[in-house]
């Protein structure tokens, strides 16, 4: 098949007056790692729950692999996997069992490669669900997601409790099976994680698609979290004037700022004017991003509704 892998034209979904999607047009490509980015509450859940036909939209349709999400609903289900993001396994049975369980309904899996997911994620699966810890919940829902080879993968904040070396070996996972021809679709509110391994982005808030990039013009656009600390007091005022520079506030020796310009000019200034010390930067959070490049952010009250709505309510 050489259609997209995902593809929505004019989906919406509303819950009497809260739009938690609203005209979404979107194709994501087979053979690559595609990531949804948003702020909590923006419609990343909505999306994925309409997509796979788990609610009915407003109005607009879908379809994944050329396939209508309504009609070949079941269809579709052979060739997905799905991690969603508030997973829930039966608290009595082991690990094993409960892959063998999906494994059964999907009429059988190579074990071959479910030992091999388990020992890469560090998954104990003699255990049972009950007695695991988030981060180890969240390993089943992996190996389940992964263990059918799908042609596609979606999943729904999936990093939530791993520990960073097995983020690291699940985006090794992500990145070969975009280069076997196969799909993942990615939602997160962490920018960092999306970045280390998609190739393109979606950007949506307040249910609407604000933007489709590549990791590279993204990153462009992160805000960075600086502090330069020097050996005396410096003023404000020469940092305030780089272009890029916002939020500046100076503390004892150290100056701290908000700054998505050209790292040269803010270390031409911190070098050329004052004898720096250190200098400190990390990437602003999503939430960040998304008030700077894209003010006008709905209300708490709108955002709480759209909250209570992703969490099942249809």
């Amino acid at each position: 098949m050489t259609e997209a892998a995902i593809t929505t034209s004019g989906l919406t979904k509303s819950y009497g007056d809260v739009h938690a999607l609203v005209d979404l047009d979107l194709d994501v490509e087979r053979g690559e790692v595609f990531g949804f980015l948003g702020p909590n509450g923006a419609g990343k859940t909505t999306m994925i729950r309409t997509v796979l036909d788990l609610i009915r939209p407003t109005s607009g349709r879908a379809s994944i692999l050329g396939l209508d999400t309504h009609r070949e609903s079941v269809q579709i289900r052979r060739h997905i996997g799905y991690l969603l993001g508030d997973l829930a396994m039966y608290p009595k049975l082991t690990g094993k069992d409960t892959l063998r369980y999906f494994a059964n309904l999907r009429g059988g899996v190579d074990w071959t490669y479910v030992d091999e997911l388990a020992q890469r994620l560090d998954a104990d699966l003699s255990k049972k669900v009950g007695d695991y810890s988030t981060g180890n919940r969240q390993k089943a829902g992996l190996i389940q997601a992964f263990m059918s080879r799908p042609e596609l993968i979606i999943m729904d904040e999936p990093s939530t409790g791993l520990d960073p070396l097995v983020q690291q070996e699940f985006q090794a996972m992500m990145r070969e099976v975009a280069a076997q021809g196969r799909t993942v679709f990615l939602s997160s509110h962490t920018l960092s994680e999306v970045q280390r391994v998609a190739d393109r982005v979606g950007i949506i808030r307040g249910g609407h698609l604000i933007d489709v990039e590549r990791v590279h013009d993204l990153r462009s656009k992160a805000i960075r979290r600086v502090e330069l600390v020097f050996d005396s007091p410096v003023p404000a005022e020469d940092f305030t004037a780089i272009r890029g520079a916002r939020d500046v506030e100076v503390v004892d020796t150290s100056v701290r700022l908000a700054f998505d310009g050209n790292m040269d000019e803010l270390l031409q200034v911190a070098t050329g004017r004052h004898h720096l010390v250190d200098i400190n930067s990390e990437e602003a959070d999503l939430e960040e991003i998304f008030l700077a490049y894209y003010r006008g952010d709905e209300a708490p009250d709108v955002r709480e509704a759209r909250d209570e709505a992703e969490a099942g309510v249809s």
